[in-house]
């Protein structure tokens, strides 16, 4: 398990955190999980906020993810709002287990942490379609059954190294039979607990994006084939992928879209890997789309972006690209490009990105990369290429090597 690190928080009584630290709220709803919550507002929080629901791992707590993920980070600089639930109970564990917790609104963990939700939505204008949950291990088994029981709440979850909705129902808090993989269903009977979570829902299914380790110890591998069931078969969607890539070495990536090319279920192995799995937090905010549409400035206690090259306005028929990294570190990058196109709009488009020699790109989103090098190409997807005049999109890419400085003028072309 990820060690805990203990950080100090503020007391809030039901009213708004101020300042970009990790404050305390109490008296946020109805909390039959006897939860505790810990919330996260950057400075530079945007007008309409997404929101991220983080959900610890067993032994853990809503400070020690705070500290020890980057995802109070990537608020800072994408503008979204963090809740940090924190178990109380002595095993510091959730509940993902009572028919209360996995029935919607039935009590327990998972509707103290709608409840949470909730008063962040209604308090801090935060935007009920741009509602995301993820986390680890135990948070990662909460991050599914919130997806399946709150389907009207989250819009997509990503869950590192956990169990399908309802693996663990029984008694007790834990099931040794679905931990060591010994719990097998058809897709069909794993889609039929989600939906049997929630009779009479009718609505949209939320995203979901998992990550498993080939040697998890804790939550046999077992449960990541599952899981991959039991959400396509709730989206009604073939277990076969749509595609298959290898992000980077030791790890197999696969994608199951739909009939206009979303990808609805999103699914990474990493070979060679523990439970103890390393969490990609800039892969799971950019798979719910929390990387666009926020501030364009990162918090002064982190360098800023390259500053993007001025672009003129599209041609009739023609579209324009603009490159900006969006945060770098020794060894990489991520980069948002963004693609708008000119007075007579496009059917699609595909964008030229000469790629700095020795340069790998290991994960990409919002469009299919092809090439190498100076000759990598990005093309659109069937859900983002058509733009209307004006329009534009957003598609981003993360990599190993040099941020490139000074950025890259880019070529798009209309398809």
């Amino acid at each position: 398990m990820i060690a805990a690190v203990v950080v100090a928080a503020t007391v809030l009584v039901a009213s708004p955190a101020q300042a970009a630290s990790l404050t305390e709220v109490t008296n946020f709803g109805t909390n039959p999980g006897n939860l505790r919550m810990y919330l996260y507002v950057p400075n530079n929080v945007a007008a309409r906020p997404g929101l991220l629901v983080a959900v610890h791992y067993c032994s853990g707590s809503g400070p020690a993810f705070y500290s020890g993920t980057e995802f109070a980070r990537l608020a800072d600089q994408y503008g979204f709002i963090v809740v940090y639930p924190s178990v109380t109970a002595s095993d510091g564990c959730f509940d993902v287990a009572s028919n209360a917790t996995l029935t919607h609104n039935g009590g327990s963990d998972s509707l103290s942490i709608v409840s949470m939700t909730r008063y962040v939505q209604q308090n801090f204008n935060a935007d009920p379609n741009r509602t995301f949950v993820t986390g680890v291990s135990s948070g990662a088994m909460m991050t599914n059954v919130l997806l399946g029981a709150y389907p009207d709440v989250f819009r997509a979850g990503s869950a590192f190294a956990g169990v399908p909705f309802g693996c663990f129902a029984g008694p007790g808090k834990w099931n040794s039979q679905c931990a060591q993989g010994q719990l097998t269903r058809t897709a069909q009977q794993w889609g039929d607990l989600v939906r049997n979570a929630y009779p009479g829902y009718t609505g949209p299914r939320p995203r979901v994006q998992l990550w498993h380790g080939t040697n998890d110890e804790t939550l046999s591998y077992v449960n990541f084939g599952e899981a991959i069931k039991q959400w396509t078969n709730v989206h009604g969607l073939s277990q076969s992928p749509t595609s298959t890539d290898t992000p980077q070495s030791g790890w197999t990536r696969t994608r199951y879209a739909n009939g206009s090319g979303q990808v609805l279920v999103e699914a990474t192995s990493m070979a060679n890997t523990s439970h103890n799995l390393p969490v990609q937090a800039s892969a799971a905010i950019a798979f719910f789309g929390l990387n666009g549409g926020g501030p364009t400035n990162p918090p002064p206690t982190t360098p800023p972006p390259t500053t993007p090259p001025t672009s003129p306005p599209p041609g009739p028929g023609g579209c324009t690209a603009v490159f900006q990294v969006t945060s770098s570190w020794q060894a990489g990058y991520v980069a948002a490009v963004r693609v708008t196109a000119g007075s007579n709009g496009v059917n699609g488009w595909r964008v030229g990105l000469p790629m700095p020699a020795g340069t790998t790109i290991v994960n990409s989103w919002n469009a299919q990369l092809s090439g190498s090098g100076g000759a990598t190409q990005a093309t659109n997807l069937s859900y983002n290429g058509r733009l209307t005049t004006g329009g534009a999109t957003e598609f981003g890419f993360q990599a190993n090597g040099a941020a490139p400085s000074p950025v890259p003028n880019l070529t798009c072309t209309a398809l």
